[in-house]
Protein backbone atom coordinates (compact mmCIF):
# COMPACT_ATOMS: atom_id res chain seq x y z
CA UNK A 1 0.00 0.00 0.00
CA UNK A 2 1.38 3.22 -0.76
CA UNK A 3 -1.21 5.25 1.38
CA UNK A 4 1.13 6.01 4.56
CA UNK A 5 -1.02 5.79 7.81
CA UNK A 6 0.56 6.24 11.48
CA UNK A 7 2.93 3.21 11.93
CA UNK A 8 2.02 2.79 15.86
CA UNK A 9 -1.61 1.64 14.76
CA UNK A 10 0.14 -1.83 13.63
CA UNK A 11 0.43 -2.93 16.95
CA UNK A 12 -2.66 -1.58 18.18
CA UNK A 13 -5.21 -4.41 18.89
CA UNK A 14 -8.45 -4.20 18.08
CA UNK A 15 -11.48 -4.19 20.47
CA UNK A 16 -12.92 -7.26 21.27
CA UNK A 17 -16.18 -7.66 21.36
CA UNK A 18 -18.32 -10.63 22.77
CA UNK A 19 -18.84 -13.33 20.21
CA UNK A 20 -21.83 -15.10 18.83
CA UNK A 21 -22.74 -17.86 18.12
CA UNK A 22 -25.82 -19.64 16.51
CA UNK A 23 -27.49 -21.63 18.80
CA UNK A 24 -25.26 -21.13 21.55
CA UNK A 25 -26.18 -18.74 24.86
CA UNK A 26 -24.32 -15.84 24.79
CA UNK A 27 -23.38 -14.83 28.09
CA UNK A 28 -20.12 -12.28 27.22
CA UNK A 29 -21.14 -8.61 26.38
CA UNK A 30 -22.99 -7.79 29.57
CA UNK A 31 -25.79 -7.87 27.77
CA UNK A 32 -29.55 -7.36 29.39
CA UNK A 33 -31.14 -10.90 28.10
CA UNK A 34 -34.61 -9.62 28.44
CA UNK A 35 -34.14 -6.74 26.01
CA UNK A 36 -35.75 -3.43 25.96
CA UNK A 37 -39.46 -2.99 27.46
CA UNK A 38 -42.38 -3.19 25.24
CA UNK A 39 -42.94 0.70 25.54
CA UNK A 40 -39.38 1.59 24.85
CA UNK A 41 -39.73 -0.65 21.21
CA UNK A 42 -43.05 1.57 20.74
CA UNK A 43 -41.51 4.37 21.39
CA UNK A 44 -38.71 3.90 18.58
CA UNK A 45 -41.31 2.30 16.18
CA UNK A 46 -43.04 5.13 16.01
CA UNK A 47 -40.03 7.69 15.67
CA UNK A 48 -38.85 5.37 12.85
CA UNK A 49 -41.00 7.10 10.73
CA UNK A 50 -39.17 10.60 11.07
CA UNK A 51 -35.63 9.48 10.71
CA UNK A 52 -35.46 11.20 7.35
CA UNK A 53 -34.84 14.22 9.75
CA UNK A 54 -31.28 14.74 11.33
CA UNK A 55 -30.97 14.05 15.33
CA UNK A 56 -30.89 17.05 17.91
CA UNK A 57 -26.97 17.55 17.85
CA UNK A 58 -26.78 17.97 21.29
CA UNK A 59 -29.77 15.61 22.49
CA UNK A 60 -31.06 18.62 24.24
CA UNK A 61 -34.19 17.10 25.94
CA UNK A 62 -32.08 14.67 27.02
CA UNK A 63 -29.75 16.58 28.28
CA UNK A 64 -32.59 18.15 30.10
CA UNK A 65 -33.85 14.99 31.70
CA UNK A 66 -30.83 13.62 32.58
CA UNK A 67 -30.16 16.74 34.42
CA UNK A 68 -33.37 17.44 36.13
CA UNK A 69 -32.70 13.34 37.88
CA UNK A 70 -29.17 13.93 38.58
CA UNK A 71 -29.53 16.76 40.05
CA UNK A 72 -27.22 19.03 38.48
CA UNK A 73 -27.32 21.84 35.66
CA UNK A 74 -27.62 21.12 32.05
CA UNK A 75 -24.12 22.62 31.10
CA UNK A 76 -22.94 19.90 33.29
CA UNK A 77 -24.20 16.82 31.48
CA UNK A 78 -22.76 15.90 27.90
CA UNK A 79 -24.37 13.14 25.84
CA UNK A 80 -22.68 10.32 23.84
CA UNK A 81 -22.47 7.62 20.98
CA UNK A 82 -22.31 5.28 24.14
CA UNK A 83 -19.64 5.63 27.23
CA UNK A 84 -17.00 4.32 25.40
CA UNK A 85 -17.02 7.25 22.65
CA UNK A 86 -17.05 9.81 25.28
CA UNK A 87 -14.30 8.09 27.00
CA UNK A 88 -12.57 9.16 23.48
CA UNK A 89 -13.79 12.48 23.71
CA UNK A 90 -12.09 13.04 27.01
CA UNK A 91 -8.62 11.35 26.49
CA UNK A 92 -8.57 13.75 23.10
CA UNK A 93 -9.98 16.78 25.28
CA UNK A 94 -7.39 16.41 27.65
CA UNK A 95 -4.25 14.86 26.61
CA UNK A 96 -1.70 15.20 23.66
CA UNK A 97 1.49 12.95 22.71
CA UNK A 98 3.04 14.29 25.74
CA UNK A 99 0.28 13.65 27.88
CA UNK A 100 -0.27 9.99 29.93
CA UNK A 101 -3.60 8.28 30.52
CA UNK A 102 -3.57 6.38 34.13
CA UNK A 103 -6.17 3.26 34.71
CA UNK A 104 -5.89 -0.10 36.70
CA UNK A 105 -5.40 -3.26 34.51
CA UNK A 106 -7.20 -5.14 33.83
CA UNK A 107 -9.78 -3.01 33.51
CA UNK A 108 -12.50 -1.32 30.46
CA UNK A 109 -10.26 -3.08 27.68
CA UNK A 110 -11.38 -0.03 25.21
CA UNK A 111 -8.84 2.32 27.82
CA UNK A 112 -5.53 1.45 26.11
CA UNK A 113 -6.60 0.81 22.19
CA UNK A 114 -8.62 4.23 22.58
CA UNK A 115 -5.44 6.15 24.27
CA UNK A 116 -3.84 4.90 21.82
CA UNK A 117 -5.61 6.35 19.11
CA UNK A 118 -5.62 9.89 20.20
CA UNK A 119 -1.58 9.14 20.51
CA UNK A 120 -1.06 9.67 24.42
CA UNK A 121 0.59 7.69 26.51
CA UNK A 122 -0.63 5.60 29.22
CA UNK A 123 -0.15 4.15 32.27
CA UNK A 124 -1.90 0.50 33.78
CA UNK A 125 -1.60 -0.67 37.22
CA UNK A 126 -2.03 -3.77 38.29
CA UNK A 127 -5.11 -4.99 40.09
CA UNK A 128 -4.99 -6.42 43.79
CA UNK A 129 -4.58 -10.45 44.76
CA UNK A 130 -8.24 -9.59 45.56
CA UNK A 131 -9.33 -8.42 41.75
CA UNK A 132 -10.04 -5.00 42.81
CA UNK A 133 -8.81 -1.06 41.56
CA UNK A 134 -5.17 -0.77 43.83
CA UNK A 135 -6.41 2.82 44.17
CA UNK A 136 -3.26 3.71 46.39
CA UNK A 137 -0.70 1.69 44.04
CA UNK A 138 -3.08 3.86 40.98
CA UNK A 139 -2.30 7.52 43.19
CA UNK A 140 1.48 6.91 43.50
CA UNK A 141 1.76 6.20 39.77
CA UNK A 142 0.22 9.75 38.85
CA UNK A 143 3.39 11.94 37.54
CA UNK A 144 3.77 15.25 36.48
CA UNK A 145 2.62 13.74 32.51
CA UNK A 146 -0.90 12.28 33.76
CA UNK A 147 -3.88 14.43 32.95
CA UNK A 148 -6.52 11.71 33.04
CA UNK A 149 -7.40 8.83 35.01
CA UNK A 150 -10.32 6.22 34.71
CA UNK A 151 -11.74 4.79 37.69
CA UNK A 152 -14.04 1.72 36.73
CA UNK A 153 -16.54 0.97 39.40
CA UNK A 154 -17.72 -1.44 39.41
CA UNK A 155 -14.69 -2.59 37.19
CA UNK A 156 -14.92 -3.94 34.32
CA UNK A 157 -14.28 -7.18 33.80
CA UNK A 158 -13.57 -7.93 37.74
CA UNK A 159 -17.14 -7.07 38.97
CA UNK A 160 -15.27 -5.79 42.36
CA UNK A 161 -16.17 -2.21 42.92
CA UNK A 162 -14.26 0.90 45.53
CA UNK A 163 -15.53 1.97 48.40
CA UNK A 164 -16.15 6.00 49.14
CA UNK A 165 -13.15 6.49 51.75
CA UNK A 166 -11.38 4.95 48.70
CA UNK A 167 -12.37 6.99 46.26
CA UNK A 168 -11.74 10.17 48.45
CA UNK A 169 -8.03 8.99 49.51
CA UNK A 170 -7.73 8.88 45.46
CA UNK A 171 -8.80 12.49 44.95
CA UNK A 172 -6.81 13.75 48.32
CA UNK A 173 -3.90 12.13 46.60
CA UNK A 174 -4.57 13.29 43.06
CA UNK A 175 -3.60 16.60 41.36
CA UNK A 176 -6.45 19.03 41.03
CA UNK A 177 -4.89 19.54 37.38
CA UNK A 178 -5.36 15.68 36.34
CA UNK A 179 -8.99 14.67 35.50
CA UNK A 180 -10.38 11.93 37.57
CA UNK A 181 -13.57 10.21 35.58
CA UNK A 182 -14.87 7.09 37.61
CA UNK A 183 -16.60 4.87 35.17
CA UNK A 184 -19.73 3.80 36.46
CA UNK A 185 -21.36 1.36 33.34
CA UNK A 186 -22.98 -0.75 35.68
CA UNK A 187 -24.29 1.49 38.29
CA UNK A 188 -28.00 0.79 38.47
CA UNK A 189 -26.79 -3.00 39.49
CA UNK A 190 -24.93 -1.92 42.68
CA UNK A 191 -26.11 -3.38 45.94
CA UNK A 192 -23.65 -3.03 48.26
CA UNK A 193 -24.04 0.10 50.20
CA UNK A 194 -20.75 0.83 50.90
CA UNK A 195 -20.22 1.32 47.14
CA UNK A 196 -20.81 5.25 46.09
CA UNK A 197 -23.25 7.19 44.11
CA UNK A 198 -20.34 8.74 41.64
CA UNK A 199 -22.56 11.83 40.78
CA UNK A 200 -23.17 12.40 44.13
CA UNK A 201 -19.43 12.33 44.80
CA UNK A 202 -18.27 13.92 42.27
CA UNK A 203 -21.04 17.02 43.28
CA UNK A 204 -19.29 16.43 46.98
CA UNK A 205 -16.15 17.37 45.34
CA UNK A 206 -17.12 19.82 43.09
CA UNK A 207 -18.46 21.53 46.41
CA UNK A 208 -14.94 22.08 47.99
CA UNK A 209 -13.88 23.51 44.80
CA UNK A 210 -12.36 20.57 43.16
CA UNK A 211 -13.76 20.52 39.37
CA UNK A 212 -11.61 17.37 38.13
CA UNK A 213 -13.86 14.72 38.75
CA UNK A 214 -16.24 13.50 36.19
CA UNK A 215 -18.79 10.14 36.02
CA UNK A 216 -19.67 7.89 33.02
CA UNK A 217 -22.73 6.15 32.50
CA UNK A 218 -24.13 4.41 29.61
CA UNK A 219 -28.16 3.34 28.75
CA UNK A 220 -26.62 -0.03 26.95
CA UNK A 221 -26.28 -2.15 30.02
CA UNK A 222 -29.57 -1.67 32.78
CA UNK A 223 -31.40 -0.09 30.16
CA UNK A 224 -30.58 -2.85 27.78
CA UNK A 225 -29.96 -0.37 24.64
CA UNK A 226 -26.79 -1.63 24.15
CA UNK A 227 -27.47 -1.87 20.13
CA UNK A 228 -28.41 1.89 20.02
CA UNK A 229 -25.36 3.66 21.56
CA UNK A 230 -26.18 6.35 24.25
CA UNK A 231 -24.21 6.71 27.37
CA UNK A 232 -24.21 10.26 28.67
CA UNK A 233 -20.97 12.27 30.86
CA UNK A 234 -21.75 14.32 33.99
CA UNK A 235 -18.65 16.81 34.81
CA UNK A 236 -17.87 20.22 35.02
CA UNK A 237 -18.87 23.12 33.25
CA UNK A 238 -15.12 23.25 31.61
CA UNK A 239 -14.82 19.59 31.15
CA UNK A 240 -18.44 19.35 29.03
CA UNK A 241 -17.53 22.08 27.35
CA UNK A 242 -14.08 20.50 26.08
CA UNK A 243 -15.81 17.38 25.13
CA UNK A 244 -18.30 19.06 23.15
CA UNK A 245 -15.46 20.50 20.96
CA UNK A 246 -14.19 17.33 20.06
CA UNK A 247 -17.46 15.07 19.42
CA UNK A 248 -18.84 14.06 16.11
CA UNK A 249 -21.85 15.57 14.93
CA UNK A 250 -25.02 14.00 15.34
CA UNK A 251 -23.20 10.95 17.31
CA UNK A 252 -26.41 9.92 19.25
CA UNK A 253 -28.66 9.03 16.89
CA UNK A 254 -32.41 9.64 16.77
CA UNK A 255 -33.89 6.44 17.62
CA UNK A 256 -31.26 6.49 20.36
CA UNK A 257 -32.66 9.41 21.81
CA UNK A 258 -36.13 8.40 21.65
CA UNK A 259 -35.49 4.71 23.50
CA UNK A 260 -33.53 6.79 26.11
CA UNK A 261 -36.11 9.23 26.81
CA UNK A 262 -38.53 6.12 26.75
CA UNK A 263 -36.56 4.03 29.21
CA UNK A 264 -36.18 7.25 31.66
CA UNK A 265 -39.75 6.99 31.59
CA UNK A 266 -40.20 3.32 32.49
CA UNK A 267 -37.26 3.30 35.13
CA UNK A 268 -38.98 1.84 37.92
CA UNK A 269 -39.91 -1.10 36.08
CA UNK A 270 -36.04 -1.19 34.09
CA UNK A 271 -34.50 -1.07 38.00
CA UNK A 272 -36.87 -4.02 38.95
CA UNK A 273 -35.38 -6.09 36.18
CA UNK A 274 -31.75 -4.97 37.90
CA UNK A 275 -33.24 -6.39 41.01
CA UNK A 276 -33.79 -9.92 39.27
CA UNK A 277 -29.75 -10.00 38.08
CA UNK A 278 -28.34 -9.12 41.41
CA UNK A 279 -30.62 -12.01 42.75
CA UNK A 280 -29.26 -14.10 40.24
CA UNK A 281 -25.76 -12.88 40.40
CA UNK A 282 -25.59 -13.99 43.90
CA UNK A 283 -27.26 -17.33 43.06
CA UNK A 284 -24.58 -17.74 40.34
CA UNK A 285 -21.89 -16.63 42.43
CA UNK A 286 -22.73 -18.86 45.48
CA UNK A 287 -22.84 -22.10 43.11
CA UNK A 288 -20.04 -21.24 41.22
CA UNK A 289 -18.50 -21.00 45.10
CA UNK A 290 -19.66 -24.70 45.86
CA UNK A 291 -17.99 -26.35 42.62
CA UNK A 292 -14.50 -24.83 44.16
CA UNK A 293 -14.43 -21.67 42.10
CA UNK A 294 -12.77 -18.43 43.14
CA UNK A 295 -15.32 -15.69 42.47
CA UNK A 296 -14.67 -12.29 43.42
CA UNK A 297 -18.13 -10.25 45.00
CA UNK A 298 -19.25 -8.49 41.82
CA UNK A 299 -21.57 -5.50 41.95
CA UNK A 300 -22.27 -5.37 38.59
CA UNK A 301 -24.42 -7.49 35.95
CA UNK A 302 -21.48 -10.43 35.35
CA UNK A 303 -19.42 -12.68 37.44
CA UNK A 304 -15.19 -12.73 37.09
CA UNK A 305 -13.51 -16.33 36.97
CA UNK A 306 -9.43 -15.45 37.31
CA UNK A 307 -8.90 -18.84 36.03
CA UNK A 308 -5.28 -17.74 34.40
CA UNK A 309 -3.68 -19.46 32.57
CA UNK A 310 -6.82 -22.48 32.41
CA UNK A 311 -9.07 -19.83 30.51
CA UNK A 312 -8.33 -20.82 27.43
CA UNK A 313 -9.09 -24.30 28.44
CA UNK A 314 -12.34 -22.88 30.34
CA UNK A 315 -13.59 -20.50 27.38
CA UNK A 316 -13.10 -23.53 24.68
CA UNK A 317 -15.19 -26.15 27.36
CA UNK A 318 -17.83 -23.51 27.75
CA UNK A 319 -18.41 -23.08 23.92
CA UNK A 320 -18.50 -27.00 23.62
CA UNK A 321 -21.21 -26.64 25.74
CA UNK A 322 -23.00 -23.81 23.60
CA UNK A 323 -22.29 -21.60 26.32
CA UNK A 324 -20.22 -18.31 25.15
CA UNK A 325 -18.13 -16.08 27.57
CA UNK A 326 -15.74 -13.87 27.88
CA UNK A 327 -12.34 -15.11 28.11
CA UNK A 328 -9.17 -12.65 28.60
CA UNK A 329 -6.22 -14.99 27.74
CA UNK A 330 -3.94 -15.78 30.82
CA UNK A 331 -6.47 -13.92 33.29
CA UNK A 332 -9.84 -15.05 33.44
CA UNK A 333 -13.01 -15.64 31.98
CA UNK A 334 -15.96 -12.84 32.32
CA UNK A 335 -19.28 -14.40 32.25
CA UNK A 336 -22.64 -11.98 31.94
CA UNK A 337 -25.27 -12.75 34.41
CA UNK A 338 -28.40 -13.84 31.87
CA UNK A 339 -32.06 -15.66 32.60
CA UNK A 340 -32.41 -18.33 34.83
CA UNK A 341 -32.47 -20.64 32.59
CA UNK A 342 -29.69 -19.50 30.83
CA UNK A 343 -27.18 -19.40 33.80
CA UNK A 344 -28.36 -22.88 34.85
CA UNK A 345 -26.51 -24.20 31.49
CA UNK A 346 -23.54 -21.81 31.98
CA UNK A 347 -23.57 -23.79 35.75
CA UNK A 348 -23.80 -27.21 33.82
CA UNK A 349 -20.93 -26.28 32.04
CA UNK A 350 -18.80 -25.23 34.70
CA UNK A 351 -19.56 -28.05 36.53
CA UNK A 352 -18.28 -30.39 34.11
CA UNK A 353 -15.19 -28.44 33.29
Amino acid sequence: MSVRTRADLAALPGYVPGRSIPGAVKLASNEVSLGPLPSVVAAVAEAAGRINRYPDSGAGELVARLAAKLGVTEAQVSVGCGSVTLCQQLVQATCTADDDVLFGWRSFEAYPIITQVVGAGQTRVPLTADQALDIDAMAAAVTGKTRLAFVCTPNNPTGTALTKPELDRFFDAVPEDVLVVIDEAYREFVDDPSVPDGVEVAKEQWARGRDNVAVLRTFSKAYGLAGLRVGYLVAPDAVTDAVRKVFVPFGVNALAQVAALASLDAEDELLARCRDIVAERARVRAALLELGYTVPVSQANFVWLPLGERTAAFNEHCLENKVVVRAFAGDGARVTIGTPEENDLFLAAAKSF
